[in-house]
């Protein structure tokens, strides 16, 4: 599984030693808009580094595996940075998320929002204080949007390659925004909640960027066919959904102290998951309903509605769901035929969906 005993440890080295590279080669630029601003750069800087990096993980291994046999690999440096700007997306994104949600805690200590809070000289944590906290997530959203961006954009690869990672990169951005923009609409009540609805917001705001973009990166960094880079990204889409289906498993029940967010987050913003999709055709709807999106919403009150999702079968039907979209990756990666996927990348995909409904955190 990506991340895991299998994955060789001098790829986190590569990924952590760029990520340390991105932060540095800036620090002489923050320091002249002042100490504040330099903090938050460094905040920036140590709490990017404190994840699984499934996506720059995954995206060197495909890398790896599609290279296996070609000797030696003159962008092999290239591939390491287009990995750390992959991480430096999805960090962008978990604050912008953490801003949007209201989140002070993330992978189970206080995120930047949080940390920014802790730190202000002025403690004014109902008005000002979390104002300014959350506008320093915002920014340093936009500057590590910008970073990526900048990696993407100077990667020294064919031009052909570039062009088509800066197309990714276009893309992955328009689909996550407008996935995000969707669950929230979703859950203020701005858009009408139906299944397909959620499952196609779940796709664009996880599984773009997740699964898709470094996969089909890894593919245009090798020099693979289109054909190979659509097939990855079906597989991609479907890796993603159960990723994410498995993500708000364990928001509304699993283990707080082990998936290290916000103890029943989801529940307290009215997410409207698969999970509460299936529960508006329950009999204890009713009684859900009255205290779900309720931001003050008690740990008690969060473990009752935790109890009767389960009590109508919501967590059950999730799971049937996860194992769909896993069937559907089995499926793709088994094809024969043209462009079909190389078996070392295979495992690795197989190996990675297979640990989906482990995940604990």
């Amino acid at each position: 599984m990506i991340g895991t005993v299998r994955t060789p440890p001098g790829l986190r080295v590569e990924v952590d030693r760029e990520l340390q590279t991105l932060f540095s080669r800036s620090a002489t630029v923050v320091e002249a808009y002042g100490s504040e601003f330099a903090r938050l750069w460094d905040l920036a800087s140590r709490h990017i580094r404190g994840g699984k990096l499934l996506r720059p993980l995954l995206l060197l291994e495909t890398y790896d595996a599609l290279r296996c046999s070609e000797g030696p690999d003159p962008l092999r440096t290239e591939a390491v940075r287009i990995a750390a700007a992959v991480e430096a997306l999805h960090y962008a994104f978990l604050l912008h998320d953490d801003v949007i949600d209201g989140d002070l805690f993330r992978r189970g200590r206080r995120n930047l929002v949080g940390e920014l809070m802790d730190v202000s000289p002025v403690q004014d944590w109902s008005g000002g204080t979390r104002h300014w906290a959350q506008t320093g997530g915002i920014l340093a959203g936009d500057l590590l949007l910008s970073c990526a961006h900048q990696l993407f954009a100077r990667a020294n690869v064919p031009a052909e390659r570039r062009a088509r990672l800066l197309d990714l990169l276009e893309h992955t951005v328009f689909e996550t925004t407008a996935g995000e923009f969707a669950d929230v609409g979703l859950s203020d009540g701005v858009i009408g909640s139906d299944l397909s609805t959620v499952l196609a917001m779940t796709g664009r705001k996880t599984a773009t960027y997740s699964f898709e973009l470094p996969l089909r990166a890894a593919v245009i960094l090798a020099g693979g066919s289109a054909g190979l880079e659509r097939r990855l990204r079906k597989a991609g889409w479907h890796l993603g959904v159960a990723y994410q289906l498995q993500d708000d498993l364990l928001s509304t029940f699993g283990d707080a102290d082990i998936h290290g967010k916000d103890a029943y987050s989801d529940l307290r913003e009215g997410k409207q998951t698969a999970i509460i999709c299936f529960a508006r055709m329950c009999r204890e709807w009713p009684r859900i309903e009255a205290e779900l999106g309720d931001r003050d919403l008690s740990i008690a009150a969060a473990r009752r509605i935790r109890d009767r999702l389960r009590e109508c079968g919501a967590e059950d039907f999730v799971q049937g769901l996860i194992r769909d979209q896993t069937t559907a990756v089995t499926d793709i990666l088994t094809q024969s035929g043209p462009e079909t996927i190389p078996a070392e990348v295979r495992g690795i995909l197989l190996t990675l969906h297979a640990h989906l409904d482990k995940r604990q955190s």
